[in-house]
């Protein structure tokens, strides 16, 4: 098998795999509080304590996926157009 092939065969399993992960689950953790809904800070004796709020999420834990949001604009461009 020639590499370009390779490599266009291994684009398109990784591109239907993240549609997919979209598809069952559209939302993540967030990338900044890593889910927590806080950001952890230490007091002074070490120990970790819930901070702020996070701004990202506003302290929901999850955001929808970059694909997910994706499809959602193409859908909603379709919809509209549609009408």
């Amino acid at each position: 098998m020639p590499p370009a092939l390779l490599a266009i065969a291994c684009l398109l399993a990784i591109t239907l795999c993240y549609g997919g992960l979209c598809a069952a689950s559209p939302f993540g953790n967030c990338r900044k509080c890593r889910g927590f809904g806080y950001a952890l800070k230490k007091d002074r004796r070490g120990k970790l304590r819930p901070g702020k709020t996070c701004r990202r999420c506003r302290g929901d834990r999850k955001r929808i996926r970059v694909g997910r949001h994706l499809y959602n604009v193409a859908a909603r461009i379709h919809r509209d157009g549609t009408r």
